[in-house]
C-alpha cells in the first residue's frame, strides 16, 4: 500500500465521501490548509500552548472537509476532475495508467516534498522566508499535481466504465 492509498484509507474515503469530495468547495477549501497549519505553528509565539487548539481544529477540519459539502451538481470542472483523477490514480494497480502519467506524478510529488524541509526549518526558527518559500513550493506542486490528475482522468475516463460514470 502506498502513501496515497494509506491516506485515503485513514480518511475513510468511501464512494459517498469521494462524491462529496469532488465538490469544488471541498477542493478549494483544502488548498489553504497547509498555510493555516503553518500559521498555527507560528502562533505559538503569540499564544503559547493555546496554538494547539486551532491546530487541532484544522486537523479535524481536514478529516471533515471531504464529508462536509454536498456532491457537486456537475463534475465537469477542473477541481472535480482533479478529485476523479485521484481516484483513478489510487486504482492504478487494478487499472494500469500510462507511464507518462506515473512518471510525472512521482516527479511532482518529489518536488512538493522539497518544500517540506524549508517549511519545517522556517517554522522551527521562526524565519519568514523559508516558511513562505516552503509553503509556495508545496502549494505550487500540489496544484500542478491536481492539474495532472485532471489530465489523467481525461485520459482514463473511457478506459474503465466506472470512471466514466463519475462524470455528470
Amino acid at each position: 500500500m502506498d502513501w496515497g492509498r494509506a491516506l485515503a484509507a485513514a480518511f475513510g474515503m468511501t464512494d459517498d465521501v469521494w462524491r462529496r469530495h469532488a465538490s469544488p468547495w471541498s477542493v478549494w477549501t483544502r488548498i489553504p490548509l497547509i498555510g493555516l497549519l503553518a500559521l498555527t505553528a507560528w502562533s505559538r509565539v503569540w499564544i503559547g500552548a493555546w496554538a494547539l487548539v486551532p491546530f487541532a481544529v484544522l486537523l479535524v477540519w481536514t478529516w471533515l472537509n471531504p464529508r462536509f459539502f454536498p456532491p457537486p451538481r456537475s463534475t465537469r470542472n477542473w477541481a472535480s476532475k482533479g478529485v476523479l483523477g485521484e481516484r483513478v490514480w489510487l486504482a492504478r494497480d487494478l487499472h494500469p495508467i500510462p507511464d507518462h502519467h506515473r512518471r510525472v506524478v512521482m516527479i511532482l510529488s518529489g518536488f512538493s516534498l522539497l518544500g517540506l524541509p524549508l517549511l519545517i526549518w522556517g517554522l522551527y526558527a521562526l524565519e519568514i522566508w523559508p516558511t513562505l518559500l516552503g509553503l509556495a513550493v508545496i502549494v505550487l506542486f500540489k496544484l500542478w499535481f491536481i492539474d495532472r490528475m485532471v489530465w489523467l482522468y481525461e485520459d482514463m475516463k473511457d478506459q474503465v466504465p466506472e470512471n466514466k460514470s463519475w462524470l455528470y
